[in-house]
């Protein structure tokens, strides 16, 4: 399968190319400044010439906080961008796989899991223009899949759960916010998912995310330091509303699918397994 990686400088936009790599396909991985999914006529030009059978689409604006201060860069990246890619996947016969998030839901569900019978209501920029993300590419290519996921981890991430064991392992003392919950992903078995929805070619709306009754960041960080064998003391508990900071997030953003049971997707590793396997390549890649 020929497939075009966006966002390839990213931490799942890697994942993607080098999974995508390993089973075969033909890969063409670019990161932003080899394509800005904002610029129909680039993506018109790259898609004509590449002719890939599929796009996975990884790029995106995550700085949730800077998404509420500069809300026309976070529509135009996060909801006309993926537009963008899916207007031109149209016109070339390609299917769409593109992501998006769990801030699409406020969070106020008390228990359990959202799936797909749940009403996104998105409290900040970033999850309103995710949104609007995903429906503008739905309306504008029927061959679009559209991925929810939250709390990912990997190597090359820059996102709190990415860096805590190597923050603890500078001696850092960390905090982590002990009343918000959400369901952690690992990078690698995301983009195993995110190809193997792409062979499918089932258009519809997933939430992928690792097996598991879900987190909270202090959960989490607890949980990676055991397995990585650091000092857990360093972290401290805090709640969320101690931070003030300028977007809303969800409380409860763990996420559960409908569809991948109902096509006969297997559940994803348990995140406390994933969370070894992700220290085990932390370590690789440090060692080399």
């Amino acid at each position: 399968m020929k497939v075009l990686v966006a966002g390839a400088g990213g931490m799942v936009g890697k994942a993607v190319a080098t999974c995508c790599a390993a089973l075969g396909d033909d890969v063409l991985a670019l990161d932003r400044q080899a394509l800005d999914i904002t610029n129909d006529q680039q993506v018109r030009q790259r898609l004509e010439r590449e002719r890939p059978q599929t796009v996975i689409n990884c790029a995106a604006w995550t700085d949730v906080d800077g998404c509420e201060i500069d809300s026309q860069r976070a529509y135009e990246v996060n909801a006309h961008g993926p537009e963008v890619l899916a207007e031109n996947c149209r016109r070339i016969g390609a299917s769409l796989v593109t992501i998006s998030t769990d801030y699409v839901f406020d969070g106020n569900k008390k228990a359990g899991f959202y799936d797909q019978r749940d009403d996104p209501n998105p409290t900040s920029v970033y999850g309103e223009a995710k949104l609007d993300g995903e429906r503008r590419a739905q309306r504008a290519c029927a061959r679009t899949v559209v991925v929810r996921s939250g709390l990912i981890f990997g190597v090359g991430g820059r996102n709190f759960l990415s860096k805590v064991i190597e923050r603890s392992r500078r001696g850092e003392t960390l905090t982590a916010i002990a009343d918000a919950f959400g369901t952690p992903t690992y990078a690698k078995d995301l983009a195993r998912r995110l190809r193997h929805l792409a062979e499918l070619d089932l258009p519809g709306v997933y939430h992928i995310v690792n097996r598991g009754e879900g987190a909270s960041y202090q959960e989490f960080a607890l949980t990676a330091l055991a397995a990585a064998q650091c000092d857990a003391t360093r972290v401290t508990p805090i709640s969320m509303d101690d931070l003030n900071r300028p977007a809303l997030r969800p409380r409860n953003a763990r996420l559960r699918c409908l569809l991948s049971e109902a096509i006969g997707l297997e559940p994803l590793p348990f995140w406390q397994d994933s969370l070894k396997d992700f220290v085990a390549e932390l370590d690789a890649h440090g060692s080399q």
